[in-house]
């Protein structure tokens, strides 16, 4: 069931795979899968291996309301990659880096199990969320990539509170502040 759902969430995305899509092609009834993993969203989270669920990190980052969200958000992004599921989260972002069927899942994953989450408690037009998220994705996999695959210092031995003073606001501008946003016209005045 796990290789059926990561072959189908790659081909088609989060949103377009179905759990009796992903039943057919493990040649199981879609009860099955319900039953061992309980929901859409789960069984994803245990296809990619993630080491953590977001449905259960991410009240956390929205508790501070709008306004501490981008410190909100690093700071749980540095919890999560500062723990015990770094390893396999250094696995997946490195397979990521050169095999295009990882990387789909990867940006499936930000995108759908934890962006869209953050940028939807927001209340803003479709366009605006996704561009806004794909600048704090850009944020986010910058300080993954530069703090703990390429270890570029003084990133990499900065303490958790020097980074959430240092790229929340850049996070928190990117989620409700004035922005160029990527995709979206500017009104002329």
């Amino acid at each position: 069931m796990l290789a059926a759902a990561r072959a189908t969430f790659a081909e088609r995305g989060f949103d377009a795979a179905s759990i009796r899509v992903i039943a057919t092609a493990a040649g199981v009834d879609p009860a099955l899968v319900h039953h061992y993993f309980g929901s859409k969203d789960k069984l994803f989270v245990a296809a990619i291996e993630a080491p953590y669920d977001p449905a259960d990190l991410l009240p956390e980052a929205l508790a501070g309301g709008p306004t501490e969200l981008g410190a909100n958000v690093v700071r749980l992004l540095l919890r999560v990659w500062d723990g015990p599921g770094r390893a396999a989260g250094l696995a997946l972002v490195r397979s990521a880096v050169s095999n295009e069927w990882t990387a789909r899942l990867l940006r499936e994953f930000l995108v759908a199990q934890v962006l869209r989450r953050v940028v939807g408690t927001l209340d803003l037009p479709a366009a605006e969320a996704d561009a806004r998220g794909s600048l704090v994705a850009s944020q986010l996999i910058g300080v993954v990539m530069a703090r703990y695959v390429l270890r570029v210092e003084p990133l990499a031995s900065a303490s958790a509170d020097e980074l959430v003073a240092a790229v929340g606001p850049t996070v928190q501008r990117y989620l409700t502040g004035d922005v160029d946003l990527p995709g979206i016209v500017a009104p002329t005045t």
